[in-house]
């Protein structure tokens, strides 16, 4: 019993830690997760390792590449728009199935929308496309639905590498104001108008998105060998 509980902790941890490492934006589209390295780290098996991996497949944020090993995908555009539409129907279903924001919920999103005033003060990038993606989770924690907030969480970090991938202009200003819309409509009791609020939320992210950019796979060595990026394709 106790080997059984110690797998599913470090399985939970290093799937845990490779999430959060995506919603934060420190680990980015097609980053390499080697078996070996991440056994050192975390010091356990490669099985246990591999175990890990195959179930992030499932959860659609890590691929594998035959002899080559496992990747943090890269979503199509394709992929991109199938997300926003799972987004768009989860969020506003729950948004609409909430009848209250109890008082510490509310405070919960008062203090996370002052922490994305905060870095949006001191232009912190990285920790503003954390709290951009988190403001969804909050919400759905808040509902208290562990099925809503496994869901929203695995799309969340979706979103990121989409966004990582397609966006070249970061809107941080334009997010929290979505944000501090859908919070006022919650704590007016309005869920009605928080749903539709979260809907026109994430159609403005997708339409700041280039789904036609070319994505250059030799960025990082291109850069190193002072080379002129790879323009996209019309």
């Amino acid at each position: 019993m106790q080997d059984r509980h110690t797998f599913e902790t470090d399985q939970s941890a290093i799937e845990s830690a490779i999430v959060s490492g995506i919603l934060s934006a420190r680990i980015r589209p097609g980053t390499r997760l080697g078996e070996n390295q991440l056994a050192e780290i975390y010091g356990v098996s490669r099985t246990k390792i591999r175990e890990a991996m195959m179930r992030l497949v499932t959860r659609g944020v890590v691929r594998s590449s035959p002899r080559r090993g496992w990747f943090v995908v890269e979503p199509s555009a394709e992929e991109a728009l199938r997300v926003y539409k799972a987004r768009r129907v989860i969020e506003c279903g729950l948004l609409r199935n909430m009848t209250v924001l109890p008082p510490d919920g509310r405070q919960i999103l008062i203090d996370h929308l002052n922490e994305e005033k905060q870095a949006m003060a001191v232009a912190d990038r990285q920790r503003l496309t954390c709290l951009m993606g988190d403001f969804h989770i909050r919400i759905a924690e808040i509902a208290g639905n562990d099925i809503i907030i496994d869901l929203l969480r695995d799309l969340t970090a979706r979103t990121i590498l989409i966004c990582m991938l397609y966006q070249s202009d970061f809107h941080a200003a334009q997010s929290h104001e979505g944000h501090c819309r859908i919070f006022e409509a919650m704590d007016a009791g309005d869920f009605l108008r928080a749903s539709e609020l979260a809907v026109t939320h994430l159609d403005e992210v997708e339409t700041g998105l280039d789904l036609t950019r070319q994505q250059d796979r030799h960025s990082d060595l291109r850069n190193s060998l002072s080379l002129p990026p790879l323009h996209a394709t019309s």
